[in-house]
C-alpha cells in the first residue's frame, strides 16, 4: 500500500513514519510537510528508499495536480497538530480544523479511492474530543468538529474515516534526540513527572508513542475496516492482538 503522512516533524507523525517504514505491507510513503524530516531524527535504514517528500507550505490550498498526486495513494495518516497551549482559539482552529478539512476536500474532489479499495483517512484526534460542541475546552470542540464533519464530507464517496483518540503521549527515551528537539524544557519535566503517574494510576490515559505509531498505520491498512472511532482503551486492547513478530512491532518503550 501507499501511505501519506502529515505532521512528521511532530511526535505522533514521526512515530507513524517510523512504524510505516518498517512495515512490509507499506510499499511507499509520501510525507506531506512544510519542512523535511530533521537530521536529528533517527530513522530505520530503509527510510530513504521508501519515502517521497512533498514540501507544501499552504495547507489550506491544494493545486489540482497535487491533489491528484495525493489521491493516487491508498491512505493518509493526518497527524498534523500540536498542543493548544499558547495558541488562540482562532489559531488552533486553523491548524486543526481548516487544514484537515482542506486536505479532505482536495482528496474528495480528486476522486481518491475506489469501491474495491476505499481511501482511508486516519485522523489523530484526542481523548475528550467533543463532536457535540458542548465542551468548555476549545480544543475539544474543534477536534470534535473535525470528527463530526469528516464522515459527513465523505458520505457517498470512496473515502472512509477512522478516528483515533490517543491519551497522553510524548517522545520515547528510545529516541533521546526526539525529546530534546520536540519538547520544551517545561514539557520534558512534565513528561518525566506525569508519565509514570498516569501509567500507574490512570493507565487508560497513557499512550506509548510507539503503539500510537503502529496503531494508526494499521488503521490506514484497513485492519479494522468498518469501525470509525477508536478510543485510547480500544487501542490498548487491539494493539495486543497484533503479531508481536511482525516487522512493525515496536521495541518496549521506556517512560
Amino acid at each position: 500500500m501507499r501511505l501519506i503522512i502529515t505532521g512528521v516533524t511532530g511526535v505522533a507523525g514521526l512515530a507513524a513514519y517510523r512504524a510505516a517504514v518498517v512495515d512490509s505491507a507499506v510499499d511507499g510513503i509520501t510525507l506531506l510537510t512544510r519542512r523535511p524530516v530533521p537530521t536529528w531524527a533517527k530513522l530505520p535504514p530503509q527510510a530513504a528508499q521508501k519515502t517521497t517528500t512533498i514540501l507544501h507550505q499552504d495547507f489550506k490550498t491544494y493545486p489540482p495536480d497535487l491533489a491528484r498526486q495525493l489521491a493516487e495513494n491508498d491512505a493518509l495518516v493526518w497527524a498534523l497538530g500540536k498542543s493548544s497551549m499558547g495558541m488562540s482559539e482562532e489559531q488552533y482552529n486553523e491548524l486543526t480544523y481548516e487544514y484537515t478539512m482542506a486536505a479532505a476536500r482536495a482528496l474528495k474532489d480528486a476522486g481518491a479511492g475506489s469501491p474495491e479499495r476505499p481511501f482511508r483517512f486516519v485522523f489523530v484526534s484526542g481523548e475528550h474530543a467533543d463532536p457535540t460542541g458542548e465542551s468548555r475546552q476549545a480544543w475539544a470542540r474543534i477536534k470534535g468538529r473535525v470528527e463530526k464533519e469528516l464522515p459527513e464530507l465523505f458520505e457517498g464517496t470512496n473515502l472512509k474515516v477512522h478516528v483515533y483518540r490517543p491519551g497522553y503521549f510524548f517522545p520515547s527515551k528510545n529516541y533521546p534526540e526526539d525529546r530534546k528537539n520536540q519538547r520544551s524544557l517545561t514539557l520534558r519535566v512534565l513528561d518525566t513527572v506525569l508519565a509514570p503517574v498516569l501509567a500507574t494510576l490512570v493507565p487508560a490515559s497513557n499512550t506509548p508513542v510507539a503503539d500510537l505509531g503502529r496503531f494508526v498505520v494499521e488503521l490506514a491498512k484497513g485492519r479494522w475496516p468498518d469501525r470509525m472511532l477508536f478510543r485510547n482503551t480500544d487501542m490498548q486492547t487491539l494493539i495486543k492482538e497484533l503479531p508481536t513478530s511482525a516487522a512493525g512491532a515496536p521495541a518496549k518503550e521506556e517512560l
